[in-house]
């Protein structure tokens, strides 16, 4: 990769890094209280992906700003992880269906499996560019990189919503509707 794209990827594995510590503190301090099956659904569901997405933005970062001879070794590195990104992907809308998350509507599949599928794509056909040494091949990578993240940023959202639809109906009693009346 030209050097010019180090900023690019610093921001980005930064950003990558600390939304994983983020996420992990989220997770950490809204999931006391959660029953077993509940946070079982929620980290195959959400989490798991989530991490994965930012975790592939680090490991393309820390790729990036390594000195390599020539750039051939981290357009494999690109290729075989965008090839276990779409993997990856299909295992994870298998997944979700399993533990009953399933993917409804178009808008729940486009950021969930649509950009991050893309963002894999992207990385593979990156990671060609760079192996023929084409102008389009750092472009695309910074595109995947990107496409991910904000995919990470997404699915750290709907957890983060999910945890407290489901934190407000485990900490609640449930309450009769008589409560506190008594009745003639």
């Amino acid at each position: 990769m030209p050097n010019n794209w180090d900023n690019f990827f610093i921001l980005a594995g930064g950003a990558a890094a600390t939304l994983m510590g983020l996420l992990f503190v989220a997770v950490t301090v809204g999931g006391t209280g959660f029953s077993t099956s509940l946070i079982k659904r929620g980290t195959r569901g959400f989490l798991t992906p989530t991490l994965v997405q930012f975790g592939t933005v680090l490991m393309q970062a820390l790729a990036v700003l390594v000195p390599w001879p020539s750039t051939w070794p981290i357009a494999i590195i690109f290729g075989l992880g965008g090839l276990v990104g779409l993997a990856y992907q299909f295992h994870v809308v298998v997944r979700r269906h399993q533990f009953g998350l399933p993917l409804h509507d178009w808008h729940d599949w486009l950021p969930y499996v649509g950009v991050p599928a893309l963002g894999s794509a992207c990385l593979v056909v990156g990671a060609v560019g760079l192996i023929a040494e084409k102008s389009f091949g750092p472009f695309a990578v910074a595109g995947a990189t990107t496409l991910l993240l904000f995919a990470g940023v997404y699915g750290a959202w709907d957890l983060t919503l999910w945890i407290i639809k489901n934190r407000d109906k485990t900490e609640r009693p449930i309450e009769s509707p008589n409560h506190g009346e008594s009745r003639p």
